[in-house]
């Protein structure tokens, strides 16, 4: 052994030795006095008896024993057991310099018949109630200008990933509320980000559920969870909020402000935001706010962010938006709870891409390559609104409106060539398109729910209408030449095309449940579902005389209607016990599917009738309060839509006519969803399995044939069996000794999919297979200093059938660490570091850079004010070069970034709660 292994030998002894020395292990088992069960989730805690500090805690595993590792405790402290409907169990401890054993701790019941005991003095910092599993805020120790992000962070069984995905207990969290309503839209990015941890009283975890299932007291059908974070009583009377303001080098800019007024029930928050730096601008990340390429998102992800299905920021190029929140929630009486929300949202985005694709033929291949340079400038509204009003005891009404209205001008320059295998040119376009389109989209949802007197017995009816319209006005000057055909065919156009597009839907239903046991409800009823949409294009050459475009153009004018109507009666059996809820819905739908064209003064007319089954259905079993399986499946069908069934020709695209098949079956679909997930509270660690996929029949795919310039004809066909899945597994753990923290998640995903097709009028296959091997550490050093190294390797293999080339591989590698330094006292010092490697791009196109982004800060002014300097992409190195490769194509693509820029802010906090806290500016 070298002298250097051996020096770390001995200082790693040394180190584990004087953490031995300082820590002792304390157990017992926990039972109920009257059964003489074991409590499995009791909360076992130690307390300060100076200052009621929390010092440590762990949860009762099933069989209702505990064991907690912890430091030596020279002062005086309380070990305490608490769970919902038994008295505390409080027991006084002078010290706790030595390991000790509980032995056997009674548990006495509550001398009442409350669901749950408000018990006087400090509370647990975990508590597991029948569905929720809630966290008390002030257990956990952040630092004082955290958000809520930061909060979730160091609750047991919560992750929170580099691109801000939250998970807990491996499971998703798709609805984030604030005191029960929405905050920003319900995914509650904004709440999570914007808001401080400070205020949060409580963090309750529970199954997301529809309206239906919340209102009838059933079991979640879904396998993804909803945070509710509760406000402290004190702070939600007040005012706080933050504003900021950078100038950086390059002409970058940014500014944001968010301020929120908070009057118990009732809540008003706006936010605001202006820059060029492709973000969203309020601030998304406490060390680098909005500044995207690290810590706020993983490898080069484009650092968008979506709420309530509307975008913000991100995107490839270089975007400067300027966005308008409101946020308001109120209630009134004790009958009217009701929510909105707005956004209003401007943006301009320019980007030069270039491209170069391999198009895959089962006797050759030719390559594509283009470049362009497009500018999009987008305006957009998005209303949401949300009333839920308590007609009675029993009967609730809840109606949910949303309005979206957007429009953008769209300019694109693009230049593209095709050649063969040899370099001879097959065809080569060069274009300009300048379209307008405004969009319109409302949708509103409404619910009645009525509950009898009869326990389980009720009657629910919905209404839900989408209503979309697009108008567009897309002009395009293009010309494309053929090289392969006789005497170099050119097509040449000056057009612009007028197109309306209407969808409109409408479904009503209505369901009676009827409960056959406690645990066994039988629900019948019927669903009426309407929808049309049209697609009307009117085309106008340009007319030189008269300088506008005034010559209808019939071949690319064309009129597509397309209904369904479907009638599907259903039965529902629930069954919910104590360790497993179920359920199953099966039904059949009947099916008028009318189609229409009118093409070249020609109507074309095709109706046909179906009648499918329609099942789906879920068990969720729950082995202990931590550990659980979940299992879904739906069958469904999918129809063509009328452009792949009308045998109509479209010749929008001069490099590719298509025509529709008449004789085009429905796809049948079979899914399924299978989860395990298992943390022990006790030694804070968690393992999760999960699997999915879609089994495809008659799945309608593209069948293309080129010619000798590689114009394509194409249509559509039924294929045989096709699949797509994937599965994955995670692990990570928590230790936390002398008040550090050491944390790992190791993670493995893996897709897998099945494509069919016909190219040449010859079958092809393509199996893809991929493995994403994931493994982060994260080490706190106490308030001081974080580190988080990770690294990511994504392995991809495509296997094909009737093509020129066998297979393809191609890898990427992703290697990142982010650290912070809290020290010395008022400044943040922040460094995020990235490489990424990819393999197998093509030549002419970076395979591998560096993203480096470095921030250091400045509290001040009672840590009210906040001054900055960040550096973005320090080494100048980013780039935006990806490869995909589909079952038809390999494609690489590069996109413009942004590039080194320096930015220097500063940002003002305001807190006012209750009156107990004055502005410095006051004083």
């Amino acid at each position: 052994m070298s002298k250097k292994h051996s020096i770390w030998l001995f200082f790693l002894l040394l180190t584990s030795s004087v953490f031995a020395q300082n820590t002792i292990s304390i157990k017992g088992k926990i039972i109920e006095d009257t059964s003489k069960l074991p409590l499995e989730s009791a909360t076992i805690y130690i307390t300060s008896v100076k200052d009621s500090t929390i010092v440590d805690y762990t949860i009762s595993d099933k069989n209702g024993n505990f064991t907690l590792s912890t430091r030596k405790i020279t002062q005086p402290v309380y070990f305490k057991v608490s769970f919902i409907g038994f008295q505390e169990y409080v027991q006084k401890l002078e010290a706790l310099n030595d390991s000790k054993d509980f032995g056997v701790i009674h548990i006495l019941d509550q001398p009442n018949d409350l669901n749950e005991v408000v018990v006087k003095g400090q509370a647990p910092p975990v508590r597991i109630k029948q569905d929720t599993l809630e966290f008390n805020a002030s257990s956990f120790k952040v630092r004082p200008d955290s958000n809520v992000e930061a909060l979730l962070k160091q609750l047991p069984g919560v992750e929170v990933s580099s691109d801000g995905k939250i998970t807990v207990n491996g499971k998703e969290v798709n609805n984030i509320l604030v005191n029960g309503k929405p905050f920003f839209g319900k995914d509650g990015k904004v709440a999570t980000k914007n808001l401080p941890s400070e205020i949060i009283d409580k963090v309750q975890i529970s199954d997301t559920k529809t309206k239906e299932e919340e209102l009838a007291g059933q079991a979640a059908s879904s396998e993804e969870k909803t945070i509710n974070l509760t406000i402290q009583e004190d702070k939600n009377k007040g005012l706080f909020g933050k504003f900021s303001g950078g100038l950086g080098t390059d002409d970058r800019y940014e500014s944001s402000g968010l301020i929120n007024y908070f009057k118990n029930d009732q809540k008003f928050s706006f936010l605001g935001s202006s820059n060029n730096i492709n973000s969203v601008g309020f601030s998304m990340d406490e060390i680098f706010d909005s500044m995207g390429g690290g810590r706020n998102m993983y490898s080069s992800s484009d650092g968008s962010f979506n709420i309530d299905g509307q975008q913000f920021g991100g995107g490839n190029g270089i975007t400067k938006s300027n966005m308008i929140g409101l946020n308001y929630s109120d209630k009134i009486g004790k009958k009217m709870d009701p929510s909105a929300s707005y956004f209003f949202n401007s943006a301009e985005n320019e980007n030069d891409s270039r491209s170069k694709i391999e198009n895959l033929l089962p006797d050759n291949k030719f390559t594509t390559e283009s470049v362009s340079k497009t500018r999009n400038v987008n305006n957009g509204h998005n209303l949401n609104v949300e009333f839920e009003y308590k007609i009675d005891s029993l009967t609730t009404l809840s109606i949910r409106p949303k309005l979206k209205k957007s429009n953008a001008r769209y300019t694109a320059t693009r230049a593209q060539n095709s050649v063969d295998e040899f370099g001879a040119a097959l065809n080569e376009s060069n274009s300009y398109s300048n379209n307008n389109v405004e969009k319109v989209a409302f949708e509103n949802s409404l619910y009645f729910f009525r509950k009898m007197k009869k326990k389980g017995r009720s009657i629910s009816f919905n209404f839900s209408n989408e209503n979309n319209s697009d108008e567009s006005d897309n002009q395009d000057i293009s010309s494309t030449i053929l090289y392969k055909t006789l005497g170099n065919e050119t097509i040449s156009r000056n057009l612009i095309e007028n197109n309306d597009d209407i969808n409109d839907k409408y479904s009503t239903s209505i369901t009676y449940s009827e409960p056959i046991t406690d645990s066994l409800t039988f629900s019948v009823g019927g669903r009426y579902t309407w929808n049309k949409s049209v697609d009307d294009k009117a085309t106008f050459n340009f007319d030189g005389a008269n300088n506008s475009y005034s010559v209808k153009n019939d071949s690319l004018s064309n009129y597509i209607s397309s209904q369904t109507n479907v009638i599907n009666p259903f039965i529902t059996f629930s069954m919910r016990k104590k360790n497993y809820s179920a359920r199953i819905n099966i039904g059949t739908e009947i099916t008028r599917f009318e189609n229409f064209s009118n093409y070249l003064n020609e109507n074309t007319n095709l109706d046909k009738d179906y009648i499918f089954p329609n099942v789906n259905g879920y068990l969720n079993y729950r082995f202990s309060k931590s550990k659980s399986f979940y299992l879904n499946y739906r069958y469904s069908v999918n129809l063509p839509t009328a452009n792949q069934i009308l045998p109509v020709v479209n010749l929008s695209n001069p490099l590719n006519t298509i025509v529709g098949n008449a004789d085009l079956d429905p796809t049948r679909r079979n899914g399924f969803y299978l989860g395990y997930n298992n943390y022990d509270y006790a030694t804070r660690s968690g393992f999760y399995m999960y699997s999915g996929g879609t089994i495809y029949n008659n799945q309608i795919v593209s069948s293309t044939v080129y010619d000798d310039s590689a114009k394509r004809n194409t249509t559509f066909e039924n294929t045989g069996t096709t699949y797509d899945g994937y599965i994955g597994f995670s692990l990570d753990k928590s230790i936390k000794k002398e008040g550090h923290t050491f944390k790992y998640s190791i993670e493995m995903n893996s897709n897998f999919s099945l494509s069919k097709g016909l190219t040449n009028n010859q079958a092809y296959e393509a199996e893809a297979i991929s493995f994403t091997p994931r493994v982060e550490l994260s080490w706190e050093y106490g308030e001081l200093f974080t580190i988080t190294p990770s690294y990511s390797y994504d392995f991809s293999k495509t296997n094909f059938k009737n093509y020129l080339i066998d297979g393809l591989t191609t890898f990427v590698h992703n290697f990142k660490l982010e650290t912070t330094s809290y020290w010395p006292k008022h400044f943040v010092f922040g460094n995020d570091f990235g490489y990424t490697y990819n393999s197998n791009i093509a030549d002419g196109f970076q395979k591998d850079f560096y993203l480096w982004n470095m921030s250091l800060g400045y509290n001040f002014f009672g840590d009210k004010l906040l001054a900055k300097v960040k550096v973005y992409d320090l080494l100048d190195q980013n780039v935006n070069a990806t490869r995909t490769i589909t079952p038809t194509a390999i494609q690489d693509i590069e996109n413009t970034v942004l590039r080194r820029y320096t930015m220097f802010s500063l940002t003002y906090k305001i807190e006012k709660f209750g009156g107990k806290k004055k502005n410095p500016w006051d004083e």
